[in-house]
């Protein structure tokens, strides 16, 4: 019988845990986030309105959707859209900043299986 020890294996993720690598979703999620952002500071006369542009409502809702769909839920969205109803908060870059702080988060939650791997 060989004696030698074998390596533990890879820990189990929590069974509802989300983990999001910087693969093509996340990156597809920042690009929409960042051309909503961008085309809510762009357009400006169609979207100070705030709460009264139906225009910025369409962009908004659109980005809540597409994020929910390639990122899952994370209450960081929420803040971003109720943000964005309040005329003058929508000036500053909400949906980047959310998609941003979700991975930032997730990427924190990475538990690195080898001793010497660390999370990028």
């Amino acid at each position: 019988m060989d004696a030698t020890p074998q390596p533990a294996p890879p820990p189990e993720p929590a069974p509802f845990a989300v983990t999001i690598s910087a693969g093509p979703r996340l990156r597809t999620a920042l690009l929409l986030a960042v051309l909503a952002d961008a085309l809510q500071l762009a357009i400006l006369p169609i979207f100070i309105e705030g709460a009264e542009s139906p225009a910025a409502d369409i962009v908004d809702l659109v980005m809540a959707g597409a994020l929910y769909f390639l990122l899952g839920w994370h209450w960081e969205f929420l803040p971003s859209f109720a943000a964005k109803l309040i005329p003058g908060v929508d000036l500053a870059p909400l949906w980047t900043l959310a998609v941003a702080n979700v991975y930032r988060k997730a990427r924190r939650t990475v538990v690195p299986t080898d001793p010497g791997d660390s999370p990028r």
